[in-house]
């Protein structure tokens, strides 16, 4: 057996025609990964190293020839950050015999995609607790498609699978559903589910999620979450493009992290999770998150994740351009109803099918008294606060019913609550709104039981609405306008 001296392992390493460093593995007493060094290096190791952490170095920056000294015999950690996956892996190489081939998206924390290719060095080594791997790999700044789909037989046809379901005829929210069941299944975990966020209002939404048996409902379970548990995980992942947890060591790393969401998974008895974000654009649209999953098979788990994550993140980065392409074509951008555009395309649609279809609804016709007086008291912002503050009333009052900003200052609602249950939030909403210094609606509204015929009852609601405001305008002559 070939002796592992410094000399041949450097020469090892000045075989590869790209970066490669020869790395020293330790196995602690427990069987668990000890301390990663850096043994010895090529040239053009040594070169992006320098590159990326020499100008960082404290007091003078050393020379590059002079540089290689300071790499070789230094553990990982002394410029990069700790990172469990990455130990898991050289501890597998090193000490398991694997041969290692990833291709991963590491364009958010370095600019580049990276490919590591890593293989077991066998020889007679000078401490029974060291072993090593040789660890080469390669940066691009676009993503390479052949390096990309260089994986098993059996992940290639999860995949493909996985891309053909969301290529269906199946709608968004169907189609992830059975590729969330799917990869649950894939990787025999617990639950499943995939998460968006919504940076700039502080939310979350579950899409969908898969529980063994259906035992709980995913849903539910987030709903208990805080926004701020989900916000650190993106702190988490500023080092790594994947949350893995496969032991309680993990665990109790991931902790010092984010303490908070470490233990909602005690709480719900979570020994094993696989976190992958969607990032598009360097920025995270949402996550594929799996609890309790079989960690014997980590390492095909996590290859298979990282591949179908590239495809499920093209399809949320499109549902969510598309979804909000729709608000803005639908909805007031100052009172968060819906516009004048969605109530016409409403109003013809209901037509249509009442008239084929009837039954009871009713409509009713909001109009703000003294908006005039208010902007030429207060200025146009105040006017706006105004608008504003009566869309929220009428939300809070028509919970289940559909709001629409027809013009200016006028409102429309089109509900099928009950008669009695509609002219109790009419009842309501005067109570709310009876304030002639502020807000103070005119109302009309008409309930149609078995005509159908939508556009006449609009048209009875606004000769009510106006018969009101003129009662108004005789209590308060000084707000006309």
């Amino acid at each position: 057996m070939e002796k592992l001296t410094y000399e041949y392992l450097k020469g090892i390493s000045n075989l590869s025609p790209i970066a490669c460093a020869i790395l020293s593995v330790q196995k602690k007493p427990d069987g668990r990964c000890g301390e990663i060094r850096f043994f010895a290096i090529n040239d053009v190791f040594k070169r992006n190293y320098y590159d990326l952490f020499a100008e960082n170095e404290a007091g003078d920056k050393p020379g590059f020839d002079d540089f290689e000294k300071t790499i070789e015999g230094m553990l990982y950690t002394a410029h990069l950050p700790k990172e469990p996956n990455f130990e898991d892996i050289c501890f597998r190489c090193a000490w398991g015999g694997e041969f290692i081939n990833t291709y991963v998206d590491t364009t958010k924390m370095y600019g580049f995609w990276t490919q590591d290719i890593m293989y077991p060095i066998v020889g007679e080594s000078d401490r029974p607790d060291i072993r090593y791997c040789s660890f080469n790999y390669t940066l691009n700044k676009e993503m390479d498609t052949g390096k990309f789909a260089t994986v098993s037989p059996d992940i290639a046809s999860f995949v493909i699978k996985a891309c053909l379901e969301l290529r269906g005829d199946n709608d968004f929210e169907t189609s992830m559903q059975k590729v969330c069941g799917d990869i649950r299944e894939f990787s025999d975990g617990y639950a499943c589910s995939i998460l968006t966020i919504d940076k700039d209002f502080r939310t979350f939404n579950v899409i969908c999620g898969d529980v063994r048996n259906h035992e709980l409902d995913i849903k539910k379970v987030f709903s208990e979450f805080p926004y701020e548990i989900v916000e650190s995980w993106e702190y988490v992942l500023a080092e790594t493009n994947i949350i893995i947890i496969k032991d309680a060591n993990d665990m109790n790393f991931i902790e010092t992290k984010a303490p908070e969401w470490v233990k909602t998974l005690r709480d719900y008895n979570v020994e094993s999770l696989c976190l992958v974000p969607f990032i598009h654009r360097k920025e995270i649209l949402g996550y594929l998150y799996i609890t309790n999953f079989d960690v014997e098979h980590f390492s095909r788990v996590k290859d298979t994740l990282e591949l179908v994550t590239f495809f499920l993140t093209a399809e949320v980065a499109n549902h969510l351009f598309l979804e909000r392409l729709e608000y803005l074509s639908n909805v007031d951008m100052l009172t968060g109803v819906y516009n004048r555009n969605c109530m016409n395309i409403n109003v013809d649609e209901l037509s249509l099918k009442l008239e084929f279809n009837p039954k009871p609804f009713s409509v009713a016709f909001c109009d703000l008294n003294g908006l005039k007086t208010v902007n030429d008291n207060g200025g146009h912002d105040t006017g706006d606060k105004l608008l504003v503050y009566a869309a929220e009333v009428l939300k809070e009052v028509f919970t289940d019913d559909k709001i629409f900003r027809a013009g200016g200052d006028e409102f429309t609602i089109i509900s099928f609550s009950p008669k009695f249950e509609f002219e109790e939030k009419i009842k309501l909403l005067r109570e709310k709104a009876c304030d002639p210094e502020w807000l103070y609606f005119a109302i009309g509204y008409y309930h149609d039981e078995d005509t159908g015929n939508l556009r006449l009852a609009m048209r009875y609601a606004d000769e009510e609405m106006y018969k009101d405001k003129d009662k108004f305008y005789k209590k308060y002559p000084d707000k006309r306008r």
